[in-house]
């Protein structure tokens, strides 16, 4: 199956080694490796020898996969909240022929596993907010060994606000360079620091990405939410998220035992689906651990049972069983995907919706277009109905 995601292959030269990535459109710098994360390397050519490395953040792996590339022997351990860049630093790891890394999800150090990192690098996102960026600098003191280091890099316009969070007491930054562009920060814990600082605690958990407590109203549904720093839809419904939903309300009378729902965003549509249907399950699909995590709270805080919820942080709606089925898959399509992205996507809801099952989603116009003729040249898809509104396309349609 031809890759729907992939865009080029970039080459890329440091310490000796050239090193090929495999980029996606929509992932970080899929241009060229980023000048930022060049720097960063560079930085690290003289400093002090490290076994164990964090990359944090690691979008298609250029930090970490060259780390290890150049010294196979090291442990190097790659996380990224976007399944996307998992996948991607997965296949550009055996391109390089680069084995033994360790590679997974993470919204930030919440899924990591072990604390004795000899290093912790990471090309810090220039949107992921002020608290968020203050609470991955500090906490990298609980996943670092005693004699541990962290090395970042920032944009230029985060520099004033990265330098205070570095400079308190028990900080030391043992490198700095500030070159057009960007600020590079290479920095350690005292041990006084560490002495006084309290256990680890997930973090997503402790509400450090929580922003406003909002009440939505469409039609007849009323319902809480607890919004995300870091997601769309914050104090409010997308035009995307209201046609869709409008466009559920006019099937509630149609059965749906199991639904699944794509790039559910903060959870607005799986909440709605919810006080319409009460279905058996709800499961969730997004490439986003942020996205997954808060629609989950946002369910369970409207009632849903735990026990109801699936959740798969993953790129497509590739089914993790053979047998899983489903009556209803709804979602709002990523159009920075592409068309391809788009049709492959209704191939597996296809495979996964029980005969005469729905899909319900939502894009803008042209696109759905694209898909609607693409999805009549197939015999999967009945169409059911398409909305047109403000540039936007609600499409319906039932399987075959």
């Amino acid at each position: 199956m031809e890759d729907v995601y992939y865009k080029k292959t970039l080459d890329f030269f440091h310490g000796g080694q050239t090193l090929q990535f495999r980029v996606s459109q929509d992932l970080f710098s899929s241009h060229q490796v980023d000048v930022g994360t060049a720097r960063l390397l560079r930085s690290l050519d003289a400093a002090q020898p490290c076994h164990k490395i964090l990359d944090l953040g690691c979008g298609y792996g250029p930090l970490g996969l060259t780390l290890k590339k150049l010294r196979p022997e090291r442990c190097v351990h790659l996380v990224d909240r976007d399944a996307l860049a998992v996948q991607y630093t997965r296949q550009n790891a055996a391109l390089n022929g680069i084995a033994d890394v360790h590679v997974y999800g993470s919204l930030g150090y919440d899924a990591v596993p072990e604390r004795d990192f000899d290093l912790i690098i990471s090309n810090i996102p220039g949107k992921a907010g002020e608290k968020v960026i203050a609470s991955l600098l500090y906490d990298a003191c609980h996943f670092l060994q005693p004699e541990g280091w962290v090395a970042i890099v920032v944009v230029a316009a985060l520099e004033t606000a990265v330098a205070p969070i570095l400079s308190v007491p028990g900080i030391e930054i043992i490198f700095q360079e500030t070159r057009s562009g960007h600020a590079i920060f290479h920095y350690r814990f005292t041990e006084a620091y560490r002495a006084v600082q309290p256990p680890y605690t997930n973090r997503f958990a402790a509400g450090l990405y929580h922003r406003d407590a909002v009440t939505i109203t469409v039609g007849p549904l009323a319902f809480p939410m607890q919004t995300a720093r870091g997601l769309p839809e914050f104090d409010g419904l997308s035009y995307h998220s209201r046609l869709l939903i409008e466009g559920l309300l006019t099937l509630r009378g149609t059965v749906a035992k199991d639904v699944l729902v794509f790039n559910p965003g903060q959870g607005h549509i799986p909440v709605a689906l919810w006080q319409m249907a009460q279905p058996e399950t709800v499961i969730l699909v997004d490439r986003d651990l942020l996205s997954l995590q808060y629609t989950r709270y946002n369910l369970i805080q409207n009632g849903c049972p735990a026990s109801r919820i699936a959740t798969a942080h993953q790129v497509d709606l590739a089914s993790q069983t053979s047998d899983q089925t489903v009556d209803l898959i709804v979602g709002i399509l990523r159009e920075e995907e592409g068309p391809a992205a788009a049709e492959w996507l209704m191939q597996q809801a296809a495979a996964q919706l029980t005969p005469g099952g729905m899909a319900c989603l939502v894009a803008g116009s042209t696109p759905i277009t694209r898909l609607e003729k693409a999805l009549q040249a197939g015999k999967l898809w009945r169409i059911e109905k398409r909305k047109r509104d403000k540039g936007l396309s609600l499409l319906v349609l039932r399987r075959r």
